[in-house]
């Protein structure tokens, strides 16, 4: 599996360079990637371009070259890996899954969800992307890292979202939020690639989804990462890459 190309996907707000804490410290060749509305991408007006199948078709795309790959996403990265890996199951030969989710199965959480979206979205659009980057760094979702990164790296984060396009995020948000895509946990016993769903074990409620998707998966495993929330990666990138690894060496 050493020689197989491991393909990183980012999450929200991030981009393919803001994976080098992770992407640094796995195996080549990897090829982290720009997902709509992120990092150097082109921004379009054309909410189609935004879309869950949208991304997908990117990622299959930059990986043409590529007859298999590993695949490791983070977040909203996580969950489009999951759809790539079930549509392109023959070329996926491993899934690592940071922090991720299968989507909302509740109609009426998933309609929330939505709504909340977009309300985000506006208030990106109207507000602009320093407020934006205050208003998601204070999110409790993000509470670790406020304590456990250092200030040049927390300044760095910083950095990494104020450069974000506030077009291309709130289109993100509204063709690629959690509730947008469709769900797929009732597609994951099609998943017969190894798999980690990996989560910060101080990330309670990610950690308690990769648990439950675990159960679903034939090949799965489960690595929570010690002394890491959300964005394991960043707290923790030694522990996580190992994770990653001991999955693609399956």
């Amino acid at each position: 599996m050493s020689t197989t190309a491991i393909v990183v996907l980012h999450g929200f707000t991030g981009s393919a360079a803001a994976m080098a804490p992770l992407t640094s410290r796995l195996p080549g060749p990897v090829l982290a990637l720009d997902l709509p509305g992120h990092g150097s991408g082109p921004i379009s007006d054309d909410p189609a371009d935004y879309t869950m199948s949208a991304a997908v078709a990117g990622v299959v795309d930059a990986t043409a070259h590529l007859e298999h790959f590993a695949l490791v996403g983070y977040s909203m990265g996580g969950r489009v890996a999951l759809h790539v890996a079930l549509a392109h199951s023959d070329r996926v030969a491993a899934l690592a899954v940071i922090g991720a989710r299968t989507g909302i199965d509740d109609p009426a959480e998933r309609a929330e969800r939505i709504a909340a979206d977009e309300a985000l979205a506006n208030r990106i659009e109207s507000e602009g992307i320093e407020w934006f980057a205050d208003y998601w760094a204070d999110r409790p979702l993000f509470a670790t890292q406020r304590s456990r990164l250092l200030p040049e790296q927390q300044a760095e984060l910083r950095a990494q979202r104020l450069a974000c396009d506030p077009q291309g995020l709130a289109h993100s948000l509204r063709g690629m939020g959690a509730g947008a895509a469709e769900p797929v946990g009732g597609r994951l016993g099609e998943l017969a690639m190894p798999c980690a769903l990996i989560a910060g074990a101080d990330d309670a409620k990610f950690a308690a989804i990769a648990h439950c998707m675990a159960g679903f998966i034939p090949r799965a495993t489960v690595g929570l990462i010690p002394d890491a929330g959300h964005a394991a990666h960043l707290e923790a990138p030694d522990a996580t890459a190992a994770a990653v690894i001991q999955c693609m060496s399956s």
